[in-house]
């Protein structure tokens, strides 16, 4: 691209193309814009002779962006979020105690964000912060389309590349869970080989969670039980343990929500390492704001301590 082009292109024309991708046709993008349709498309129109390629395909039922589209599209996502990272840049350094973060979390660490968030706005009351629970796919495409500024989440799957920075925070073991009254919590050893005869609640074979757990139940010889009930939410498994029925599995840090009471008991069965650590959890090419640096750093703090009680 020409410096002749670069100066052609404005922020302002760029916005009209991802109001316009986002509406699916220029009159609701001009309704949104609070502008009219000619416009609308005279825009569009000088930015794709700008490109000297087509941006948008025109359909009877609207605009589709072209590969050219939604490359430029990508760009902007870009480069509207670095402007509104250095807007809360600036005003971070005016006052460090303000600031905003947004945080991707997976229902298992909503216990340790908590004891994060509690500590954190004690020394900095200003901040506030957005929590955002999913699942892990979920997760990955919101911070792709950077609508969070960062995950707590196990580092597998699809957080494993060159397009994301992990800091590790704790090794979060798995423990086969039941409750009190099921018959496997009154022995002092349970074999591996005995799991696979019992009824469970378990995350479906097909979802992150469940690969990972195949993977674990695979090292120990093993083969993924087959589940009465498949469900991910820890909190629904948790309840379906304490009846006595069922066995489930969870990371050793989300017990610690549902231990209360001592209806649930950690079976005595050796299991093999998790496959990854948990961590936090950001795109490589984007710029954090202090705020966010801060809650990263906190959520350090609170993982040494954590890892003293797993």
């Amino acid at each position: 691209m020409n410096d002749r082009t670069e100066r052609r292109l404005k922020l302002e024309t760029l916005r009209v193309l991802m109001e316009v991708a986002q509406a699916g046709s220029m009159g609701k993008a001009a309704e949104r814009l609070h502008t009219s349709q000619p416009n609308i498309s005279r825009s569009i129109a000088e930015l794709e002779r700008a490109l000297g390629v087509r941006l948008l395909d025109r359909r009877r039922q609207g605009v589709e962006p072209t590969q050219y589209g939604c490359a430029l599209l990508d760009c902007g996502v870009t480069v509207f979020d670095d402007l509104r990272q250095g807007l809360k840049n600036i005003e971070f350094l005016a006052d460090p105690t303000k600031g905003e973060v947004r945080i991707g979390i997976v229902p298992f660490a909503m216990s340790f964000v908590s004891d994060i968030v509690d500590r954190l706005s004690q020394r900095c009351p200003h901040i506030v912060f957005h929590i955002a629970t999913a699942e892990v796919e979920t997760l990955h495409d919101q911070l792709i389309g950077r609508k969070v500024d960062l995950l707590i989440a196990k580092t597998i799957g699809p957080f494993v590349g060159e397009r994301f920075r992990v800091q590790p925070l704790f090794n979060d073991p798995y423990v086969v869970v039941a409750g009190t009254q099921h018959p496997l919590a009154r022995r002092r050893t349970v074999k591996p080989a005995e799991l696979a005869m019992q009824a469970w609640a378990l995350p479906p074979p097909e979802s992150v969670y469940g690969a990972d757990l195949a993977r674990v139940f695979q090292a120990v010889g093993v083969n993924y039980p087959r589940a009465t009930v498949y469900t991910i939410p820890s909190s629904l498994r948790a309840r379906l343990a304490v009846t006595g029925r069922f066995l489930t599995i969870f990371h050793a840090s989300v017990l610690r929500a549902f231990a209360e009471g001592g209806a649930l008991k950690v079976l005595p069965v050796k299991l093999a390492a998790t496959s990854g650590s948990v961590g936090a959890i950001t795109l490589k090419n984007r710029t954090l704001s202090p705020v966010v640096q801060l809650f990263i750093e906190s959520a350090g703090d609170a993982a040494k301590s954590l890892a003293k009680r797993i």
